[in-house]
Parts: structure tokens; C-alpha cells; sequence
């Protein structure tokens, strides 16, 4: 089953997401480190760590400060805040993933189809003879990666408000030196400050959702990269034919075969 809708094949040409799929690693499969239990949130926990110390080492520096006083357009806190929101969601999609892929494994390890979940599901309604598998896949594949779309969206949105504030920062360029009418060099820095408080907000809101749109398609890539393994293992577990559609109970072949 080929997961990847035209929509979903759309996002992926995102800027976030170009630079992250030609990142080291970034083609293959999950890591053994993430095939563990809970590895894939323990991997986003300590991205987080990583992340939250980069924002504490910017706070004592003053940064933040700072790019909140340049931004008079506030655009730069509501990126940071979309993004912030995106990364916790991200963190409990990664706890998600991880359960299904825990119930996975032992559903392979035991051959029991009683455990709930997507994939416990899928595999209970494939075991049913007679039963077709396509809307059982197309129900696993839609629980899998349906949720990423709205988060792939959104990530697209931080480098849209980038643009637009760099839009509204050489407006406001463009209208101060409208507004100039001769040049006295005795108001030059005056002048000069005003000019380049529109070119600040054009450059920070830009650079603000460039940096949140990379960091946050990392994460969603490897989200995807996991659900696809995940899906392809439920796939390949569902072609396992049970004992009873393979050999009779007493262990001779049925009739015909």
C-alpha cells in the first residue's frame, strides 16, 4: 500500500523538509534507537532538551529581548509560539507511534490479535476470511499519517508569516523614505535609524520562520519516516496467513491443495 498522497507528496517539497531529507540518515527507516520501547519520544525528549538550552543560552544573552523590542509586528512571537505548540503535539504524536509500534511487536511475538489498537485492528480484520483488506489499509494508513497533514500545514505556515512580515518590514521601508523629503545630515542618524527598523523586521520575521520551519520538519520527518515502517510491518504481518486457512487441525493439508 503506497501511503503517499499527492497532498503529502506537496508538503514534502517545503523548504523544512528538503533540507531535512538530504540531512545524513535522513533516507532510511527508523533507528534501532528508535525501534526501542518509547525511543522514537525519547529521540524527540532530548531534540527538546537540546532546543530548550539553545533558547536559554539566547535569554541570557539578551536576544530575546532584543527581537521582541525590533519586532514591533509581534509576528516573530507568534511564529515561536506556533512552532512551540507544534513540537509538544509532535511529542505526543511520538508517544502515540511508539504504543502502536510496542503493541506491534507483540502482537508478532504472541500471534494474538486481541490487543486494541490500529494495528491489532487491521490485523483482526484480515484474519476474518472473506474480508477485503483495502479499506483495513487505507484505515491503517489514514491513522498512521493522517494526523501529519495538519502538522505539515502549519509548518508551512511559519515560513508564510516569515514572508509576510518581510513584506511588511520593506513596506514600512518604503514608506519612510517616502516621506523624505531632503536629506539634512545633521538628522542622518535619525534618519537612518528609521529606515532600518523596517529592514529589521523584514530580516527577523524571515529568518525566525526559516529556523522554525526546518527545526519543526525534522521532527515531522522522522514521524513520517517511523509511521511508514510502522505501516509496512502491519502490512507484512497481515500476509502471514493464520494456521487454520493454511493446514487443517490435525496438521494434514486441506483437500485440494
Amino acid at each position: 500500500m503506497s501511503t503517499n498522497t499527492p497532498s503529502a507528496q506537496s508538503h514534502r517539497q517545503m523548504l523544512g523538509a528538503a533540507v531535512v531529507r538530504h540531512l545524513p540518515g535522513m533516507r532510511h527507516g527508523p533507528s534501532t534507537l528508535e525501534q526501542a520501547d518509547r525511543g522514537l519520544f525519547l529521540l524527540w525528549l532530548a531534540y527538546m532538551g537540546l532546543l530548550v538550552f539553545g533558547a536559554y543560552l539566547l535569554w541570557a544573552l539578551g536576544a530575546w529581548h532584543r527581537l521582541v523590542q525590533a519586532d514591533p509586528t509581534r509576528l516573530t512571537l507568534v511564529i515561536v509560539a506556533l512552532f512551540a505548540g507544534c513540537s509538544l503535539w509532535a511529542g505526543r504524536r511520538a508517544w502515540v507511534l511508539g504504543q502502536q509500534r510496542q503493541q506491534l511487536d507483540r502482537l508478532r511475538e504472541t500471534g494474538s490479535t486481541s490487543d486494541e489498537g490500529w494495528v491489532g485492528e487491521y490485523l483482526r480484520h484480515v484474519s476474518r476470511p472473506g474480508q477485503s483488506a483495502d479499506i483495513a489499509m487505507q484505515l491503517l494508513g489514514e491513522r498512521a499519517h493522517g494526523p501529519h497533514e495538519m502538522a505539515w500545514w502549519l509548518n508551512g505556515i511559519q515560513l508564510k508569516l516569515g514572508l509576510l512580515g518581510k513584506v511588511i518590514g520593506f513596506s514600512i521601508l518604503a514608506l519612510q523614505l517616502g516621506q523624505v523629503e531632503s536629506f539634512d545630515p545633521s538628522q542622518s542618524s535619525r534618519l537612518l535609524r528609521d529606515l532600518t527598523g523596517g529592514l529589521g523586521i523584514a530580516l527577523l520575521t524571515t529568518v525566525t520562520g526559516l529556523t522554525g520551519n526546518i527545526l519543526l520538519g525534522l521532527q515531522l520527518m522522522r514521524l513520517d519516516r517511523f509511521a511508514d515502517v510502522l505501516v509496512a510491518d502491519a502490512l507484512a504481518a497481515g500476509l502471514v496467513p493464520a494456521p487454520s486457512e493454511t493446514e487443517s487441525p490435525d496438521g494434514d493439508w486441506p483437500d485440494g491443495s
